[in-house]
């Protein structure tokens, strides 16, 4: 699976501290293989957020991402935080 980078992600992603950076790299290079998204516990997002979904990066950290409608096998990360970036 390819994946893609909002500007608001990669934002994200630069203030978090060097370990959880690394950890969520380490969790997107896993999503990107479908065999391991159970492991991700990725699933669909409710409410406003209802056409997004999310998988763990741990126990605290979240990625909000979208499959793309243009290319099969294509996701967008939206975003990355604890339950807080369900409110971004």
């Amino acid at each position: 699976m390819e994946v893609a980078y909002t500007p608001g992600f990669i934002r994200m992603m630069k203030i978090l501290p060097p370990d959880l950076q690394e950890e969520a790299i380490e969790k997107i290079t896993l999503f990107k293989d479908s065999k391991n998204h159970s492991i991700l516990k990725v699933h669909k997002l409710q409410g406003r957020l209802k056409n997004r979904l999310s998988f763990w990066v741990n126990y605290k950290t979240r990625i909000v991402f979208i499959y793309t409608s243009t290319k099969p096998k294509e996701a967008i990360l939206l975003a990355i935080g604890d339950h807080d970036v369900y409110n971004k």
